[in-house]
């Protein structure tokens, strides 16, 4: 971790929980005290997950998806009701026709036609199930994938968020320094001008200063570019008044347990997004497989119809509209079975394909699978060496401490030049911006534990 990228291995892991929608919902609330970025405002991690989550055109595109699907699935279930149309014609005869008298003759005909029926399939070899089935599940699959699609961003705004929270620290331990200094020359001057101390010490102090200072206005670049990142994975504009809160780093490393990577692969393998969704896609294709196969089975189906018509001849006596619409009504219903005999191997290779494309899925599971406990292993180790490297620090902070006011009293005393007294602070300076990122590594590698787990 430096003081401008969060790097991590780990940056595309994702978050997801038991009931995700309760979880995004409760973020989403949260836009509403938060989705305008006023000036000087001052934003949590939970405002601004919630932020880029109403913001992000990935995840609007993922719920148009998941609408698509959900209209299938509305779809397979409403080809359970039976069909209903109703028809109407009109048609007009024009030229010769033989007559009752045997002999030919110039006649003009109309004939109009009414109808109505309405069909249902009864059996199927429960294709329309199976399809029902699979429809369901891609819908349960695209909600996963878009449980995914929003880990990332929780964990993209989370990397972010501590990238800016380690920077201010980096500006604030600037300052400190420099305050420092100042103090140190102010102390010196007054030596200096009481005849105890060297002029020239005074100006060694302004160079130490100068160089602080170039190292604030480094620190104040890097907080911008930091809070730049955030605003820009936010997808908002107003960069310029966009601040962040949020409680003492330590408290969430104290509070946080770091769990084995087993039990964490154990916990993400019943709440993970990826795993779900993978196993989604797994039943969709299964029932795939049986609606190919369903089409060796007969279909069955029951038909009715009613309709009816008038008929128009010229120059002969034709009843009346009313009559005809009466007496041409004809009803009829009836049971339709259509039994499969040969249709060129299009079922026989439907259902291989379908059966290929099960096998496809099966092996994208146990890839899902091997990738996840690969990504938990990494990051558990990751996590290890970055407990192990904010322990040594908080321990070389205390030494560098103890050692710049060791130096300080020998050069207060005249046992040591400035420049001793210089490499005892940049040490102190050194030690403590290595203090910050190795403690805010940490509290990252922790954060992607348990957005893995959960």
């Amino acid at each position: 971790m430096n003081s401008r990228n969060v790097t991590c291995q780990d940056k595309n892991k994702s978050q997801s929980i038991k009931n995700p929608r309760m979880k995004y919902s409760f973020l989403i609330l949260l836009v509403c005290l938060a989705s305008v970025v006023s000036a000087q405002q001052q934003l949590t991690l939970e405002q601004c997950i919630a932020i880029a989550l109403e913001n992000n055109r990935n995840v609007k595109q993922q719920e148009l998806n998941k609408q698509n699907r959900e209209i299938a699935y509305n779809q397979a279930r409403a080809d359970l009701l039976p069909n209903l149309n109703a028809s109407a014609g009109q048609n007009f005869v024009f030229g010769r026709s033989i007559g009752l008298d045997n002999t030919y003759q110039n006649t003009n005909s109309s004939q109009t036609s009414f109808s109505i029926g309405s069909d249902i399939t009864l059996f199927d070899g429960l294709r329309m199930k199976h399809n029902i089935d699979a429809r369901r599940a891609d819908v349960n699959a695209s909600q996963a994938d878009l449980d995914k699609i929003r880990d990332d961003i929780v964990i993209s705004v989370s990397t972010a968020f501590l990238q800016v929270l380690l920077n201010k620290e980096l500006l604030q331990i600037s300052e400190d320094q420099i305050e420092l200094t100042n103090a140190n020359i102010a102390q010196r001057s007054e030596l200096i001008k009481n005849g105890k101390m060297a002029e020239g010490e005074i100006y060694e102090l302004e160079a130490q200063k100068a160089k602080e200072e170039l190292n604030r206005v480094q620190a104040e670049s890097n907080l911008k570019l930091a809070l730049l990142d955030l605003a820009q994975i936010m997808e908002i504009e107003n960069v310029t008044d966009l601040d962040i809160t949020a409680p003492p780093v330590e408290q969430h490393i104290s509070e946080s347990l770091l769990l084995s990577a087993e039990a964490v692969y154990e916990s993400a393998l019943v709440n993970r997004p990826e795993i779900s969704g993978a196993n989604f896609r797994l039943e969709s294709a299964q029932k795939e497989v049986s609606m190919s196969k369903a089409q060796l089975f007969p279909t069955l189906s029951f038909g009715a119809n009613m309709g009816t018509g008038y008929y128009h001849m010229s120059n002969r006596a034709n009843d009346s509209f009313r009559s005809q619409w009466r007496n041409n009504m004809s009803n009829s219903i009836g049971f339709n079975l259509r039994i499969p005999i040969f249709n060129r191997f299009q079922v026989r290779n439907s259902i291989q394909n379908a059966q290929i494309a099960l096998e496809n899925n099966r092996l994208e599971m146990d890839k899902t699978k091997l990738d996840l406990r690969k990504r938990i292993e990494q990051a558990y180790y990751n996590a290890l060496g970055a407990k192990s490297r904010w322990e040594a620090a908080q321990k070389s902070e205390i030494a560098a401490r103890e050692a710049y006011r060791f130096a300080e009293q020998k050069f207060e005393s005249g046992r040591a030049n400035s420049y001793e007294l210089f490499q005892a602070k940049n040490n102190l300076t050194q030690v403590l911006g290595e203090k910050a990122q190795a403690k805010y590594e940490y509290a990252f590698r922790l954060r992607i534990l348990e957005l893995l787990k959960d």
